[in-house]
């Protein structure tokens, strides 16, 4: 035991905690949200589960208190934790405000007009997928794919008929296989550095796996839209919704350069926050110009145009066309209907401070790595621990980060070029984040596309099978690359 000296006291620093000690708070978060999905459903997201997360934090700090830890450093490291989460939770309320623009500016609903007329629902999930990852290539975010393309093809897939999780899982299979393997990407260029990798071996590398996970993943959607098409809506009720969106909407192919505009601007590099801000406003544009009577028939509801555009920003808007489908569609809680999901990334990022500052984060990654006994073993180990980070840290960057930085020495040490440990970081680092619902990414794709995390998961092929693919890979000793090795 290590003994610093004071003028006044001798100060002892707490041993490491015990493995047992370290996953308590999991095991009780664990049965909280359980008991809350079973009591609750999906309105657990509603209070519930922010609930679980912070008496999960209040009992690992007291966990921690009891081990002689200072409750000043835990929340210094709390902080810290939510300051990181900030610009997520900036870009969560702004997408609230560009839906809300983009509903009431007749954007969305020329989205759902043109695509129904576009799509037949036996192919429409496997395209949806591969709508959204040739989108994520060329931008480099799986959020902002979301933002855009994803609600709108949530809306016509909820106009068809299909199984919203089934539809959300496809957006979010297609947005994350188009994050990683974008050079844009923030996750594909942390992962390459913080491995000390090129880029573009990297991708090159991440290749080897994720290109069959994507090629069985369309395949699955593609077997499912067949199986599933005779259940979607008709052609008669695909005509049907489209003229009752044009009896409330203006239509017209010049307001699809709003969504195209904003993914000219992030392909541009400029951020999110402010490319979404810009879209948000384009929309409010759209809605004075081209959408004038349904401005007038709002009015008699919510005042002058003014309030209408600031409800569009900020409130719960809907339009009702006379069908139960459409109407819910043509909804919007704006700003204020990502609160809860800010409530629950605040409470996840307290959860995932405590659990760091105590050590019971590094206490659980250290029990997988002492596990460790061959090069199969090294890259499961490595998996598991992104995956432990994913639910107890809640957030994809320290997924990324934290077993990057505890496994690059012992990749060395086995002479395994440091492409195996980034593309093991991305396999299961950054496509799991998705599938966890307090996760920074569970939370802000379960928002953002109106389906729970927990509804989509299931769905979401590419994120279930890029973690089996690169434990196949390692176990099978394919794709192994050694450090006197080139590729």
């Amino acid at each position: 035991m290590r003994q610093e000296n004071t003028t006044a006291s001798t100060v002892k620093i707490p041993p490491a905690p015990s493995l047992l000690l370290s996953v308590l708070p999991l095991l009780l978060l664990f049965a909280l949200l359980a008991y809350n999905v079973a009591l609750y459903g999906d309105d657990s997201i509603s209070g519930a589960n922010q609930m679980a997360l912070i008496l999960s934090a209040a009992f690992a700090g007291a966990l921690g208190l009891s081990r002689k830890m200072q409750w000043a450093d835990i929340q210094d490291n709390v902080l810290e934790n939510i300051k990181a989460a900030t610009p997520a939770i900036l870009i969560l309320l702004m997408v609230g405000a560009l839906t809300g623009s983009w509903l009431v500016g007749g954007i969305v609903p020329s989205m759902i007009y043109y695509g129904l007329g576009i799509f037949s629902p036996s192919v429409f999930v496997a395209s949806a997928c591969l709508i959204t990852a040739i989108a994520a290539v060329v931008i480099g975010s799986s959020w902002s794919t979301s933002a855009t393309l994803g609600i709108a093809l949530m809306s016509i897939g909820y106009a068809m008929g299909i199984n919203p999780g089934l539809v959300a899982g496809a957006i979010v299979s297609g947005a994350y296989f188009g994050d990683k393997m974008s050079p844009l990407s923030d996750t594909t260029n942390l992962a390459s550095g913080v491995s000390g990798v090129d880029l573009f071996t990297h991708i090159r590398y991440l290749s080897l796996t994720s290109i069959p996970s994507m090629v069985i993943t369309l395949i699955l959607y593609t077997v499912l839209g067949w199986m599933m098409g005779g259940e979607a809506a008709s052609v008669d009720d695909t005509a049907r919704y489209q003229q009752l969106i044009a009896e409330k909407f203006t239509v017209s192919p010049l307001l699809l350069l709003v969504p195209a505009a904003v993914i000219f601007l992030i392909i541009r590099k400029v951020a999110a926050l402010p490319a979404l801000f810009i879209g948000a406003m384009a929309g409010i544009l759209c809605a004075v110009l081209m959408q004038q009577d349904l401005v007038a028939e709002l009015s008699a509801e919510l005042g002058s145009t003014y309030q209408i555009m600031m409800q569009a920003l900020y409130g719960e808007l809907s339009v009702v066309a006379g069908d139960p489908v459409l109407d819910d569609l043509l909804s919007t809680g704006g700003m204020y209907g990502m609160l809860n999901t800010v409530w629950l990334i605040l409470s996840a990022m307290a959860f995932g401070g405590v659990m760091e500052a105590c050590g019971f984060l590094g206490r659980i990654t250290q029990a997988l790595i002492s596990r460790v006994r061959s090069d199969a073993g090294l890259i499961t180990a490595t998996s598991a621990t992104c995956m432990v980070t994913n639910v107890s840290a809640s957030d994809q960057y320290l997924a990324l980060v934290v077993p990057g930085r505890m496994f690059s020495n012992a990749f060395k040490a086995r002479g395994l070029a440091p492409q195996n440990l980034s593309r093991t970081l991305e396999d299961t680092g950054t496509v799991t984040s998705v599938l966890v619902p307090w996760n920074t990414c569970g939370a802000y794709h379960a928002s953002v596309l109106g389906v729970a995390t927990l509804a989509y998961a299931p769905w979401a092929f590419f994120c279930l099978l890029s973690p089996l693919m690169t434990l196949f890979f390692a176990w099978a000793r394919i794709g192994i690359v050694r450090t006197d090795q080139t590729v």
